[in-house]
């Protein structure tokens, strides 16, 4: 069964997050306040936002960053940002490490850094 969650401030023609069985599939996630301004400051403070959001998007299909098995993070300058941004995503996923590709991107919006997730929701007997 496939469920849509809502896709926020932001009304792009795609589904932020949806879940099908186990599998959960979040769009990418760029650094927007409720408001739908991008965040200020550099990528540490957008990077948390991201992952701020991308937890949002996890929670409305029933899931946690501990779910999460693989991230692709989309960085529009990588070699000046990837360490700070490294840096706010380790602490944010904690000993928990998902797979992960980064990649340099332009990105739509004038921001630093987009994240999109795939997550699993275990069997709790498995």
């Amino acid at each position: 069964m496939r469920t849509k969650a809502k896709t926020g401030a932001l009304t792009p023609p795609l589904a932020r997050v949806i879940r099908a069985g186990n599998h959960i599939y979040v769009s990418g996630q760029v650094p927007v306040k409720g408001d739908g301004t991008v965040v200020e400051g550099g990528i540490s403070e957008q990077t948390e936002c991201v992952i701020d959001n991308l937890e949002a998007a996890l929670s409305e299909a029933g899931a946690t960053l501990q779910d999460v098995v693989k991230t692709t993070v989309y960085l529009s300058n990588v070699k000046r940002d990837f360490k700070d941004m490294n840096e706010v995503y380790a602490k944010r996923f904690g000993e928990h490490r998902p797979t992960r590709s980064t990649i340099g991107a332009e990105l739509a919006l004038e921001a630093l850094v987009e994240i999109e997730a795939v997550a699993v929701i275990r069997d709790v007997q498995g």
